[in-house]
This record gives C-alpha cells, sequence and structure tokens, in this order.
C-alpha cells in the first residue's frame, strides 16, 4: 500500500476493451484490478498453465464459461479453471471493474489462446 492509501500498480496495460493494472505479482498468483468500457468484451479465450476467480467490483457483467452465459453484479464471483475457454462483457452503462486473481505455474501473458476476438487478434 502507498502512503496514500491506494494499492501500489506495478504494471498498467491499455487495450482496445479497457485496461488493468497488475496489484500484485508473485512466482504462483497474480492480481489485477480490470476495467471494461460500457459494451465492450474481452477475447473468448483459454490458458493451459493457469485457473482464474473473478470478482465483480463495479459494474454489470455476462460471463462466458465454455457455451453457457451467466450474469454477474456487484459482489458476484466466478472461477475460471484451466483451458476452459471463457470471457466477460460489459453489459452496463458504467466502466465494468472486477479483480482477476491467477494461480497456477506459469502466469505470462503469452498463455492467452484466443478463439474469437473483436480486435483483430485471433492469429
Amino acid at each position: 500500500m502507498s502512503k496514500s492509501g491506494k494499492p501500489n500498480v506495478l504494471e498498467e496495460d491499455h487495450r482496445p476493451w479497457g485496461y488493468y493494472q497488475v496489484i500484485s505479482d508473485e512466482h504462483d498468483n497474480k492480481i489485477k484490478k480490470i476495467y471494461v468500457y460500457p459494451g465492450k468484451r474481452l477475447s473468448l479465450q483459454r490458458h493451459q498453465h493457469r485457473s482464474e476467480h473473478w470478482y465483480v467490483i463495479h459494474g454489470q457483467a455476462m460471463v462466458t464459461l465454455d457455451s453457457r452465459d451467466t450474469y454477474l453484479a456487484e459482489g458476484g464471483s466466478m472461477d475460471i479453471p484451466k483451458r476452459s475457454f471463457h470471457r466477460i462483457m460489459n453489459t452496463g452503462m458504467e466502466d465494468l471493474v472486477f479483480v482477476e486473481v491467477q494461480t497456477g505455474n506459469y502466469l505470462g501473458e503469452d498463455d492467452i489462446e484466443r478463439a474469437e476476438d473483436d480486435y483483430g487478434r485471433v492469429p
């Protein structure tokens, strides 16, 4: 925690759908605070080496996990197992803010396998 009472952000990365802040980065876990703009969604993706837990802080979301859609509001959460296709979409009128806790034996950004993407990032 910084002297101002705000968490120390290790990294901030902007994407077409919004941005994320890395709050903690350890060898076996990483914590991100993710902001998704209204009407935007992340790519449909999966990871071979990590699972994730999503907790919605602010806003409304539709989470796709494999072929099932689930709506989450503030306080809602979802576990994303390794090798499961998943995405999150902001269905509200304000920024969606959620915390992502990653656990696994490898947490690099290159462990993203995209199946669909609104921004042309599928190989």
